[in-house]
């Protein structure tokens, strides 16, 4: 007999997480190097739109008033990479555990950043997707049923790791 189920709830919510996360961050990353600057599209791509786009995503970072200049483009040019690099991970699996935290982190970050925002009434776009969204109450609880679904997919990824995998041969007993 198996030593346990290859389908159980850990399983479940670590494949939806890393399936609904993993697409999540590569869309934002894409979506904040690519979407907003279309009307140059596709003659300009390589250089000019990507770097018109990473500036408006500079001032959507600041707009947040928490960094220095340095800061606001050091982030604004690497957070679209890293988040297009995070989610292939999620979504390959590959070392889940450490990925799983990184993001859960990033997540943690962002729902702080957007509460802390939402209630200073900021009225400021949220910059998530590179499109022009308000900061609302939404925004927040969206991205509060994120980093609760990062929080439990990776705490499920680590408590997975311990256990004995499904389809092992189980071991024999020594009389």
């Amino acid at each position: 007999m198996l030593a346990s189920s290859p389908f159980n709830f850990r399983r479940a919510v670590i494949w939806i997480g890393r399936l609904v996360l993993g697409g999540i961050f590569v869309y934002a990353g894409i979506s904040k190097i690519f979407f907003p600057n279309t009307q140059l599209w596709p003659m300009f791509v390589l250089r000019f739109s990507i770097s018109t786009n990473l500036a408006t995503f500079a001032e959507q970072v600041e707009s947040y008033k928490l960094l220095s200049p340095a800061g606001v483009a050091f982030v604004a040019h690497t957070l679209p990479f890293a988040e297009i690099l995070l989610g292939l991970l999620l979504l390959i699996g590959w070392g889940l555990r450490i990925w799983a935290s990184l993001v859960t982190l990033l997540m943690l970050g962002f729902l702080t950043l957007v509460t802390r925002a939402y209630l200073l009434h900021m009225n400021i776009n949220c910059g998530c997707f590179a499109i022009p969204e308000p900061l609302t109450i939404k925004t927040v609880i969206r991205d509060s049923l994120f980093a609760l679904l990062a929080v439990l997919m990776t705490s499920f990824a680590f408590i997975e790791a311990r256990q004995p995998h499904p389809w092992s041969a189980p071991e024999k007993i020594s009389p």
